[in-house]
This record gives structure tokens, C-alpha cells and sequence, in this order.
């Protein structure tokens, strides 16, 4: 968790000089962005908190440790099926969907319902078929 907690520190400690510069240029009269920004600030304060906190009562990771060898962390990733058009329908349908919201609802409500198909094939394409398991 070395990684993830410097990560969110040098974040944290980024927005703090961001904070200023913008608080000066904006004159402090625009107080929303002046509060975005801390609130940002402390969102990665609290996740590199958090990152630290978890990281200390852990054992070290593959990816942590610095003599580490790739073969470390190879494992079993889950099963994927060896081809498969479903996510291309499941593409295609949402795409219709984000039309809908520009065009009308109807077309929404089109792509929602392929979407839905797809999806169900998606799920259920190794449990028949082909590549069934």
C-alpha cells in the first residue's frame, strides 16, 4: 500500500498551494471553488489516511516489495469466455441510450431494452452454448 498512500499524500499536498493560488487570483470573493478545492484536498488527505492506516496492518504486497519478481504476483484473474460479440451489443445499446438522452426518451427506452438482452446474454453466455463451462 506504499504506492497508494504516497500517491494520496503528494496529492494532498499538491492541493494546498493550489488552494492558495487560486484564492488569491479569484481574490477570495468566489468561496465555492476556494471549498471545492479544500474539500479535494481533504479527500485525499482522508484516502492516504486510510491507505497508510490499512498498509501498516497488512503484510507486504508483491508490488510493494522492491526485489520483488513478476512471478510473485501471477494468479488465477477469473474466467473469461474466448470470444464473445455480447459486449459489442452491450456497447451498441448503450450508445443508443446516451443518443436517447440528446434526441428523446423513446430512444432511451429502445436502447434500455436491448441493453437489458444484452446483458442477460452477457451473463448468461458460458452457462450455454460453445464455451459453456
Amino acid at each position: 500500500m506504499r504506492v497508494e498512500t504516497k500517491l494520496f499524500v503528494y496529492l494532498c499536498i499538491f492541493f494546498i498551494p493550489v488552494v492558495l493560488i487560486y484564492g488569491f487570483w479569484s481574490k477570495w470573493q468566489e468561496p465555492i471553488g476556494v471549498t471545492a478545492l479544500i474539500l479535494t484536498g481533504a479527500l485525499f488527505a482522508l484516502s492516504g489516511f486510510y491507505f497508510w492506516m490499512t498498509g501498516r496492518k497488512l503484510p507486504l504486497r508483491p508490488e510493494d516489495n522492491i526485489k520483488g519478481e513478476i512471478d510473485e504476483q501471477e494468479g488465477n484473474y477469473g474466467y473469461f469466455v474466448a470470444s464473445s460479440w455480447t459486449p459489442l451489443w452491450l456497447a451498441g445499446s448503450g450508445a443508443v441510450m446516451f443518443l436517447g438522452l440528446a434526441v428523446g426518451w423513446w430512444l432511451f427506452i429502445i436502447g434500455a431494452a436491448f441493453g437489458i438482452v444484452a446483458v442477460c446474454l452477457w451473463v448468461f453466455e458460458s452457462f450455454s452454448g460453445e464455451y459453456s463451462i
